[in-house]
């Protein structure tokens, strides 16, 4: 028998950590945000949009966390035992953890919360494949039997790639995942105070004096205490960049997540202000096909689009001409990560040549079908990668009607499987952090599960059974042997187009201190 233990150790915190609430003797420390996009989908189960992830953060807790050194360290949990071979998990949940609603937080909500959030990960469907069981034995208590070992069970459970595992209450995380909750009760260092929210334009959060944080560790990224030293959170939407640069520069705000790459010299010239490259992953863009519906059902249409791809243009459109902010010749791994290659990489760094395109895309069978674009309108990096790819179709003549709406609004849309002719779509164009496309495990843009996976709903036997030898492989060599194969693949098949990386920037006044790196999140942040 192999018998691992992970047990940590976790003595409760105290309630009451943190600076008071407001309405007590001292004024109350807000600090206002301006977010990248709506808050659209207040469910992080529901949607892999990066806004809901924000929101999560704020206002519920996970089971484990990642530090930025990518290691998973126990959150919730105090530690775990790992037994019989691997094939047995048992949690220990940290004393003194409470839901916004006063409840305490029991093993059965942690049960049923996993097997929601379960169907809609990449780790989590790993997870339904080789579990026996997922129960809660007693109130403290997560058992996981599994009928072959998972090494990756914490990282499924504590990774940031969405949707992330948030834990809610048994009575909310009963609810299909194929539905929306709308109410939002977690157990987060923040409340999310629902009667305040404006649609559009205002969501607010209200530190949660009923937090326990972790008592060891170091706090680093998703990982390690959560101590809270502000009292409200304000996100203010506001999709006009101009009207955020002087709202950040006059003090109105604090903190602008996702400035416009042509705003960062004024920032930067500016004493009161903070420019910082927050993730150092990167953030790697995509053109996402609807592999249901004609023309994108058709690989030969999807593959010849590859010989049209500028990575340069769409990257300068995103970032500028800034050469230390973006790089081309980005394939299905991020540069420099362990599984990336030049595997298949002739079909982005050969000649570029719209006519030949088109001339396969009429020889593939294109009948002038209209191609449904989805475009989002208020997020500026989002909306000139569509615009660049939205002027690729046309030059390569397939007849295109360009959708622009707001990010919320594509959130949605891009969930309906229906004919683009009936409301549904053809192809949208978003980005993903480098973390969320590192490995084959939760690299969602080349998944070929079908109904079950991303959005475009693409179907791969051969990709599905080589990402399977991936998670079996015995060693880092043979997982790169392998995921050649998989680059190789997925450029014949071609369910996404790969549109280059860049690495975004964040800014913040100077007042305020202790700004976390990674993921924004606003534990460990102060306010002068």
């Amino acid at each position: 028998m192999q018998r691992r233990d992970l047990m940590t150790g976790a003595a409760a915190f105290g309630a009451a950590a943190g600076l008071p609430r407001a309405g007590l003797s001292q004024p109350a420390k807000t600090v206002k945000f301006i977010p990248h996009a709506d808050l659209g989908i207040v469910d992080p189960v529901i949607t892999t949009a990066y806004i809901t992830r924000i929101h999560a953060f704020l206002a519920y807790d996970t089971l484990y966390g990642m530090d930025e050194g990518f290691r998973i360290q126990p959150q919730m949990v105090e530690g775990h035992v790992v037994e019989e071979d691997g094939r047995r998990w048992t949690m220990t949940l940290r004393e003194g953890l409470r839901f916004h609603d006063g409840e305490p937080v029991r093993a059965r909500d942690c049960v049923a919360s996993i097997r929601r959030w379960a169907p809609r990960h990449p780790l989590g469907q790993e997870l339904l494949a080789r579990r026996a069981e997922i129960s809660a034995p007693d109130d403290r208590t997560i058992l996981v039997r599994l009928n072959k070992p998972y090494p990756l069970l914490p990282t499924a459970l504590g990774g940031l790639v969405t949707p992330i595992c948030v834990i809610m209450p048994e009575r909310l995380a009963a609810t299909d995942s194929a539905r929306q909750v709308t109410e939002v009760v977690g157990s987060g260092p923040f409340r999310f105070v629902a009667n305040e929210r404006v649609q559009g334009s205002r969501f607010v959060y209200e530190k949660f004096a009923g937090y326990v944080p972790r008592s060891s560790g170091a706090m680093s990224w998703t990982a390690g205490p959560k101590p809270v030293f502000i009292d409200r959170v304000e996100w203010q939407i506001q999709p006009d960049p101009s009207t955020a640069a002087a709202a950040l520069q006059n003090g109105e705000i604090d903190w602008w997540e996702a400035p416009t790459a042509d705003l960062l010299p004024l920032f930067r010239r500016n004493r009161n202000i903070v420019v910082e490259i927050p993730n150092p992953t990167g953030l790697v863009g995509w053109g996402r096909f609807n592999a249901l519906h004609p023309p994108f059902d058709n690989p030969r249409i999807r593959r010849a689009l590859m010989g049209a791809i500028n990575q340069a243009d769409f990257m300068t459109a995103v970032t500028g001409t800034d050469r230390a902010l973006w790089r081309e010749n980005v394939g299905f791994f991020p540069p420099e990560t362990p599984f990336a290659s030049d595997a298949g990489m002739a079909a982005l760094t050969g000649p570029r040549d719209t006519d030949k395109v088109k001339r396969e895309i009429e020889a593939a069978g294109y009948k002038g079908e209209k191609v449904v674009m989805l475009a989002a309108t208020d997020l500026p990096n989002v909306h000139a990668l569509g615009q660049v790819g939205h002027d690729m179709l046309k030059k390569c003549g397939l007849n295109v009607d360009y959708v622009a709406t707001d990010w919320g609004t594509v959130v949605a849309r891009r969930a309906s499987k229906e004919p683009p002719e009936r409301g549904g779509w053809s192809i949208f164009f978003t980005f993903w952090t480098g973390l969320d496309v590192i490995d084959p495990g939760v690299n969602q843009t080349i998944r070929g599960n079908g109904e079950r996976g991303w959005w475009g709903w693409f179907s791969s036997p051969k990709l599905e059974a080589l990402r399977a030898q991936w998670f079996d492989a015995p060693d880092l060599a043979a997982q790169k042997a392998i995921c050649r194969e998989i680059q190789a693949t997925a450029f014949e098949e071609a369910p996404t187009l790969p549109c280059g990386q860049y690495f975004g920037t964040t800014a913040y006044r100077r007042a305020l201190t202790e700004v976390p790196k990674g993921v924004p999140v606003f534990w460990g942040l102060k306010k002068a």
